[in-house]
């Protein structure tokens, strides 16, 4: 399982519960008249002695639920599990209980971390590929931390003074992805308006640019433009987006579909169905033909600081 040692805890009891779940599905068991049927949460539960609910919970991944050795042993057992899902099952199952770090964010409150984007951060936190195009903003990623707090600040008044500070510290933490022995591949495509149009106090659009040109030398992230001089493409229709990829269990089964992600000043939007992910491949593709390569980026990001205040 050391494949897995970055996927968080809450990855994984995502992917055992939708495991436990299609377990459960499949499984045909005879009843007291000999007819074959399928097991129900309640069925399946009042069997190996649990509450519907905590079997509910299991089946949800839900945060805290505890994958207790005798229990799994027994709903495998019930669910006539093949040898294969039975060693995988159980060695997922373990990892939940192996005293795993706690993840960073968990120190941060609702407040510092809204709900809807909770589960993007813990999400992006256990991506293998990270895939993003931003047409106005500098990603969250890739931001230095005055450029953060502008961005904090705007509106202004919707964040509380008492608020930015910790919405930033944030970011901040993010970051520390793109420096783990395990970091995840990361691809930006960034329309030309985004290294275009300054942003904040004097000098902090000058670094933050001189930020991007760094993270690109180090190969931390690929960074590449898409010009103006490109006319019309598909991010236009699309908007902003991300596509966060996943590890794949020892079966060869993602930890998570693929995830198409977009947020607003107030909410997100989460695309899992194949035909929504697709649609999004699509345009990731026609930016991907039509963007610069990352030499002629760098070229065009150092042209870009030309004449900006130090």
């Amino acid at each position: 399982m050391a494949a897995l040692e970055s996927v968080s805890t809450a990855v994984l009891r995502r992917h055992i519960g939708r495991q436990l779940t299609r377990l459960r599905e499949d499984a045909e068991v005879p009843d007291e008249s000999g007819r074959v049927r399928r097991l129900t949460p309640e069925t399946a539960a009042k069997a190996v002695g649990l509450g519907r609910s905590t079997l509910i919970r299991m089946e949800d991944g839900a945060e805290g639920v505890k994958f207790q050795e005798p229990i799994v042993k027994a709903l495998l057992e019930l669910y006539g599990a093949s040898d294969e899902d039975r060693s995988l099952m159980l060695a997922l199952t373990a990892e939940t209980r192996n005293g795993r770090k706690k993840a960073w964010w968990h120190d941060y409150t609702e407040t510092d971390i809204p709900d809807w984007f909770g589960l993007y951060v813990m999400l992006e936190d256990s991506a293998e590929s990270i895939r993003q195009y931003e047409s106005d903003l500098i990603p969250g990623l890739l931001q230095i931390e005055e450029y953060a707090e502008s961005l904090a600040r705007t509106p202004a008044g919707y964040v509380s003074d008492d608020r930015i500070a910790a919405r930033v510290k944030v970011r901040m933490d993010r970051q520390g992805l793109l420096s783990r022995v395990d970091a995840p591949r990361f691809d930006v495509i960034l329309d030309e308006s985004v290294i275009r149009r300054p942003f904040g106090q004097p000098g902090i659009f000058r670094r933050q640019l001189q930020h991007l040109l760094t993270i690109a030398s180090q190969n931390r992230a690929s960074i590449r433009i898409l010009p103006w001089s490109a006319g019309m493409h598909a991010g236009m229709v699309a908007g902003a987006f991300t596509l966060l990829g996943f590890p794949r269990d020892p079966q060869g089964v993602p930890l998570e579909p693929p995830v198409a992600y977009m947020d607003t000043l107030t909410g997100a939007l989460y695309l899992h169905k194949p035909e929504e992910v697709d649609a999004y491949e699509l345009v990731w593709r026609d930016l991907n033909e039509t963007a610069l390569s990352t030499t002629e980026s760098k070229e065009l990001i150092t042209s870009a600081m030309e004449g900006l205040p130090e």
